[in-house]
């Protein structure tokens, strides 16, 4: 079976996350949506590159999602969700999935 790059995951939680809550205008479903999509992609991270880059990207994922509000208003929802889920998967890929490849 082929290995879902921890990018993806990590991108798809944030990305998925608002649209789940956006769609069924449930808030505590797209968060765990986040939620799981996050604790995935934080097991990859630990496994692929170790503990203290697991927590570093664990805190840029969990940053990007509260950084996503404020900077919505700026430049609105969607392009703020996309910016920051495209930020962290380059960070995702620069520190894990570029070693596993």
């Amino acid at each position: 079976m082929a290995r879902v790059p921890s990018a993806v995951v990590a991108a798809t939680g944030l990305i998925g996350g608002y649209g789940v809550a956006r769609w069924t205008r449930k808030r505590q479903l797209g968060g765990a949506v986040l939620a799981v999509a996050g604790a995935a992609a934080a097991q990859q991270w630990r496994s692929r590159a170790g503990g203290k880059a697991a927590g570093a990207l664990t805190a840029a994922y969990v940053a990007a999602f509260a950084g996503s509000h404020p900077l919505a208003k700026k430049v609105g929802a969607w392009p703020s969700v996309l910016g920051v889920a495209g930020a962290v998967a380059v960070a995702s890929w620069a520190v894990a999935d570029r070693k596993a490849a």
